[in-house]
C-alpha cells in the first residue's frame, strides 16, 4: 500500500475576540485514525496516509468517501486557522491540509492537492454534493501555509508561499451558529 507522508508543521487558531493561541496538537481527535502518526516536539503532526482514501460526496464522479485522516478540535464563533505543510506528493489526488467540518455533509476541506503532475491549491465545498476549485501553482514549494477565516456563516480561504503574503483562492458558506470541527486532513 503505497503511503503519502505528511508533516504539519503548526496549526495556529486566531480568535477574532482574543490574542493568537497555539492549538495543543496532542488535545485533538481522531476521524479516521491513520495507522502511523506521532507529535513531534508538540509542534509538529507527521501522518502517513493510506492510499485511496478521501472525502468526497457524489456530484461530477457519483460516490461518497468519507474516510480520509482528520485531526481536529471544536471550536464555535468566529476564527481564523493558519497551518503551515509539507508533503511528499507522488500520486494523483494525494492532498493533505485543513478542514472545518460540521457533520459528514457539511464541510470544506483545502489545502494542496496533486493532480497531473502538479501541486495545486485545492478547496473542496461540500453542503451536501462536493464541489471542487482549484489554482494550480508554478512550481512545487516544500512548504505552504494555508488560511481560513470564518465570520459569521462566510469562510474566506487563503494560501501563502513566506506567511507574509496570502492570496484569496475562496469564499464560501457555512453553516453559522454551531460547533465546526477544525483541523489538519490528507488524502
Amino acid at each position: 500500500m503505497k503511503l503519502l507522508k505528511i508533516k504539519i508543521m503548526s496549526i495556529t487558531l486566531l480568535a477574532i475576540t482574543t490574542s493568537t493561541m497555539g492549538q495543543n496538537l496532542n488535545k485533538m481527535n481522531w476521524l479516521n485514525e491513520p495507522q502511523q502518526w506521532e507529535i513531534k516536539e508538540g509542534k509538529t503532526l507527521v501522518m502517513d496516509v493510506p492510499a485511496k482514501t478521501d472525502f468526497w460526496r457524489i456530484s461530477h464522479y457519483g460516490f461518497t468517501v468519507d474516510d480520509g485522516p482528520f485531526y481536529y478540535a471544536t471550536y464555535g464563533g468566529e476564527f481564523e486557522v493558519k497551518v503551515k505543510i509539507t508533503g511528499n506528493y507522488v500520486t494523483t489526488f494525494d492532498q493533505m491540509g485543513l478542514m472545518l467540518r460540521i457533520d459528514h455533509e457539511n464541510w470544506i476541506k483545502t489545502g494542496v492537492e496533486y493532480v497531473d503532475g502538479k501541486q495545486n491549491v485545492s478547496t473542496v465545498v461540500t453542503h451536501r454534493t462536493s464541489d471542487w476549485s482549484v489554482v494550480q501553482l508554478p512550481d512545487a514549494p516544500r512548504s505552504i501555509w494555508i488560511k481560513a477565516v470564518r465570520r459569521l456563516d462566510a469562510v474566506e480561504i487563503f494560501f501563502s508561499r513566506d506567511d507574509k503574503e496570502y492570496t484569496m483562492t475562496r469564499t464560501c458558506w457555512l453553516q453559522d451558529n454551531c460547533p465546526v470541527m477544525v483541523g489538519l486532513m490528507g488524502a
